[in-house]
């Protein structure tokens, strides 16, 4: 063979004047090789990066809306006094104002996680956000209560649709399993400061602006949203199931008329027959959820859930204890102006040591449930909302922020945190996975529907004691009604929390003696969550 014969497999290179174009055509397919290996090896590493920009920008787009929809809960109350004053409320019906949005939002909620998963988590939120938007500006424009009632009940509604897809779009918007824990700790962030913030904004626009703007701020917010969230938000994948229509209907209905009765009482009496006559449809409409729960294939409450005795404990206190914190807002926020002459912007800043309080406590609160257990905590938390409440109602013509509500405030913080994380212990104890969703959404809508109705109960005793051109008269009544409710509420956990006895007939236990895997996980994520700066 030849020394002069070049094989591609074998043999020095040729120089490239000796080459063939074949053997330059061989060469330049290896560079190519070469060059598209470098090309796959960086290829990833862009993508991974590109997915992880666009997973950052679209869980910031989630959480503003998250922080948008927490923030209407409470960015309307500094501006009530206003919104009494400029479209003629009367004090019971001024209620409505937080409760069109409530009972709509409660009511609709387990609807709404259903639409999530059968049309798509992306799709809804879009459109329940869309809707909200819209309401707000509306709402904005109202120039009636009942403008404004329409409004703030068509905000619910968005709500309800859009609110239960905002935490399972912040897990499908995170690239991996770092960037996840990190965007739920961000969402358990923007829930708690949610309430905060949106007291500060209240006073800054109805001060300095409009009570109007308390809601137009929600329409280019929204309008941002909705454009960004389609362009790096992913969607999630649908799944097959029914919708329980009669079902949301019937609880929501039935909600506004048991509220709506309360209203009534205030205002015609309760002997009134539109007081009885809202009682009792509320009642029947009530009982017509229960009785399509247990018939229809797909319940939006499978009554298995509740038919335990410490869940039910569970979701009851916390309705309770939610229903009289509502009355803390409404009664202070117009106490301080209406009486102390506050602004505001002072009145929403009066708030934060409470706010703050149930921020420190929750950071500690999760840690001793794994020491103790729920239902010690529930005990201090709920003895010390009663005394809060008690000390609130020594109100006067006479009384200070500084030696009146302060303390009273922060008590009453403090002790609101001990309730909370032992109540979502105590309710999600003993879940199956698959149930977990369901169950959330169950306690979002207990502390929603008990919200809505214990305000009007309490609001329905101050406006029975109210003096016309004086706030002061109804209010030691009414905030002693908050009491009550809470001493409700610490019996319940003292008697109906009590941890039973397991004996060997027992198929399964309470979720009270099997809460240990649930409280862990929750300490786990709430640490996880305190330790984000």
């Amino acid at each position: 063979m030849s020394t002069t014969t070049t094989s591609a497999s074998s043999g020095p290179p040729a120089s490239p004047v000796q080459s063939s174009p074949a053997h330059q055509g061989d060469r330049a397919d290896a560079a190519a090789r070469a060059d598209g290996a470098r090309v796959d090896g960086a290829a990833p590493a862009d993508s991974a990066e590109r997915a992880a920009h666009r997973g950052a920008i679209g869980l910031g787009v989630v959480l503003v809306a998250q922080l948008m929809l927490v923030l209407d809960a409470t960015v309307v109350n500094v501006a009530l006094p206003d919104i009494q004053a400029d479209l003629g409320f009367t004090p019971a019906s001024l209620s409505w104002v937080l409760n069109a949005y409530t009972l709509a939002f409660g009511g609709l909620l387990l609807l709404g996680g259903r639409l999530g998963d059968v049309f798509g988590r992306l799709r809804s939120f879009e459109i329940g956000l869309a809707i909200f938007t819209v309401a707000s500006l509306l709402g904005g424009l109202a120039t009636s209560p009942a403008w404004l009632i329409a409004a703030r009940t068509l905000q619910g509604v968005g709500a309800a649709l859009a609110a239960p897809s905002v935490l399972a779009l912040v897990t499908t918007s995170a690239p991996n399993e770092a960037a996840r824990n990190r965007g739920l700790a961000l969402f358990t962030a923007v829930s708690s400061a949610g309430a905060s913030i949106g007291l500060l904004l209240g006073g800054i626009l109805t001060d300095y602006v409009s009570w109007h703007w308390t809601l137009f701020v929600n329409v280019p917010i929204g309008a941002v949203v909705l454009v960004l969230a389609r362009r790096f938000v992913t969607e999630t994948p649908k799944v097959r199931g029914r919708f329980d229509v009669v079902g949301a209907i019937t609880a929501t209905l039935g909600s506004v008329s048991v509220v709506h009765g309360f209203i009534s009482a205030a205002d015609r009496g309760w002997t009134s027959p539109v007081t009885i006559g809202s009682f009792v449809l509320g009642a029947i409409l009530l009982a017509l959820f229960v009785w399509t729960e247990s018939r229809v294939p797909s319940p939006l409450l499978p009554l298995a859930l509740v038919r335990n005795r410490a869940r039910a404990g569970a979701l009851v206190l916390m309705a309770l204890v939610v229903g009289a914190q509502f009355s803390t807002f409404f009664l202070v926020t117009q106490y301080l102006q209406l009486v102390l002459g506050f602004s505001p912007v002072a009145t929403g800043a009066a708030f934060l040591p409470l706010s703050l309080a149930i921020f420190a406590t929750s950071r500690v609160s999760a840690r001793l449930v794994a020491k103790v257990g729920p239902r010690p905590l529930l005990l201090v938390g709920t003895v010390g909302l009663t005394a809060s409440f008690v000390w609130l109602s020594s109100m006067s013509t006479t009384s200070t922020y500084a030696a009146h509500l302060l303390g009273a405030l922060v008590l009453n913080g403090v002790s609101a945190a001990l309730v909370f994380m032992p109540v979502t212990v105590v309710v999600l104890g003993g879940v199956d996975r698959s149930q977990a969703g369901t169950v959330s959404g169950l306690l979002q809508t207990a502390q929603q529907l008990g919200g809505a109705v214990g305000l009007a109960a309490i609001v329905s005793v101050y406006a029975s004691q109210a003096v016309p051109g004086q706030f002061v008269p109804g209010v030691e009544p009414a905030f002693l009604t908050s009491a009550a409710f809470t001493l409700v509420a610490l019996l319940v956990a003292a008697f109906v929390l009590r941890p039973r006895r397991v004996t060997e007939h027992d198929e399964q236990p309470e979720p009270v003696e099997r809460e240990e895997e649930t409280r862990e996980a929750l300490v786990a994520a709430a640490a996880d969550g305190a330790d984000t700066r």
